[in-house]
């Protein structure tokens, strides 16, 4: 293997990498290939995932999950994306895998008793409910709202976009404004587990240039019932709830990154070995090598920063700064990586059949969400150079 991350493992988490690289191995490029351009969800994929225990990783052992840290579903996703899965494989596994973490931590005995067992399983799919058109990455300004329905629950109206996989979950995770608190901008905000009833809820998918085979949706909710114990912590203080998945997002993101940098690599070094011209491989070229090297070198050391973040989490160590370091390394990292392996296949890289053209599609995207790297720099610039706030 080109990239050598078993051996960065310890005994227990390289088990963990064999058993995962085990299951992806029965879903080569082909089967990635067909489900992004029929915008199928890999229910396949998922269902083995599923069986085998990988989707419940992160959940307590209480709940019927698997009592891991971030650190195992790092290695989980990561070996999901370097399979050839990309972003469409470890999307499909990681908002149920980590998405209930806002329950785990702040929700109700009722509220983990009901959804995690199933979660943990597999059966359970969440959405997760948070951007809005005319708020994007400004969460202070989100409209969609939640009213009291007289009787200890709530009525919720409103619109959010970029929800994956609402087409395929059964409860939503959303964010919505309960209370307006003019003393703080964050403040009023509150998070409730919603079922996605068709009755209230409207689903459309947004049509998008890659990770099409887990769908990107725009969700308007209209009178959407919901009670009151399926409020996730306390009215009001969402916002707060929240941060605390950010770090732990950042690193998973991280870990998909670096597999999709990873098997960009790896088949573009296949490539390079096989493909001659003017009587020699190209990759005998240090204008095809260097580039690769490079690449290689970029994915090693932000995959070294990705598992320091995930170890520091995992003993409760504060971890933003390397959370928000390995998100925008990891994202660069894969982007120049998939954009090396089409350079490097020349024309062959821009057609579908030798498949780095979509990794470089999911790789780009990487870049965007589910925070941009400017707003990773506007957290370090600020908080760890202590700089001036510029929004």
């Amino acid at each position: 293997m080109v990239t050598g991350l078993h051996a960065e493992l310890d005994p227990q988490r390289r088990e963990v990498a064999e058993a995962v690289d085990q299951i992806c191995a029965a879903f080569d490029d082909g089967y990635w290939s067909a489900c992004d351009r029929e915008h199928r969800f890999p229910w396949e994929f998922y269902d083995a995932m599923a069986s085998a225990g990988w989707v419940g990783v992160v959940i307590p052992e209480e709940y019927g999950g698997g009592g891991g840290g971030i650190t195992d579903a790092a290695v989980v996703l990561n070996r999901v994306a370097a399979s050839g899965a990309a972003m469409n494989g470890s999307s499909a596994l990681h908002l149920t895998m980590f998405g209930l973490n806002p329950v785990v931590r702040f929700g109700n005995e009722r509220l983990r008793n009901s959804f995690l067992p199933r979660a943990a399983t597999g059966e359970l799919h969440v959405a997760f409910g948070v951007t809005e058109p005319d708020a994007g990455t400004d969460t202070s300004r989100i409209a969609t709202r939640a009213f009291d329905d007289g009787h200890g629950g709530f009525v919720v109206h409103g619109r959010k976009i970029w929800t994956t996989k609402a087409l395929e979950s059964e409860v939503v995770l959303l964010l919505v404004r309960t209370d307006d608190d003019p003393a703080d901008r964050f403040g009023g905000l509150t998070l409730l587990l919603a079922d996605l009833d068709p009755a209230h809820v409207d689903i459309r998918p947004i049509p998008k240039a890659g990770r099409n085979a887990v769908a990107s949706c725009e969700v308007a909710y209209d009178g959407l019932p919901v009670q009151g114990w399926r409020m996730v912590g306390r009215r009001g203080e969402a916002f707060r709830h929240l941060l605390h998945g950010l770090n732990p997002e950042r690193i998973l993101l991280a870990a998909m990154s670096c597999g999709i940098g990873e098997v960009a690599i790896d088949r573009a070094v296949a490539y390079a070995r096989d493909r001659e011209v003017f009587d020699r491989p190209i990759g005998a070229n240090q204008s095809i090598s260097h580039p690769l090297a490079r690449a290689h070198m970029d994915l090693t050391g932000a995959r070294s920063v990705m598992w320091r973040a995930a170890a520091a989490y995992d003993r409760d160590e504060d971890c933003a700064e390397l959370a928000n370091t390995a998100k925008h390394l990891a994202a660069d990292a894969a982007f120049a990586a998939a954009d090396t392996a089409v350079q490097t296949l020349g024309g062959m890289g821009y057609a579908t059949e030798y498949h780095v053209e979509r990794y470089w599609r999911e790789a780009r995207l990487q870049r965007l969400a589910p925070v941009s790297q400017e707003m990773t720099c506007n957290f370090i610039a600020q908080n760890v150079l202590g700089l001036p706030r510029s929004y």
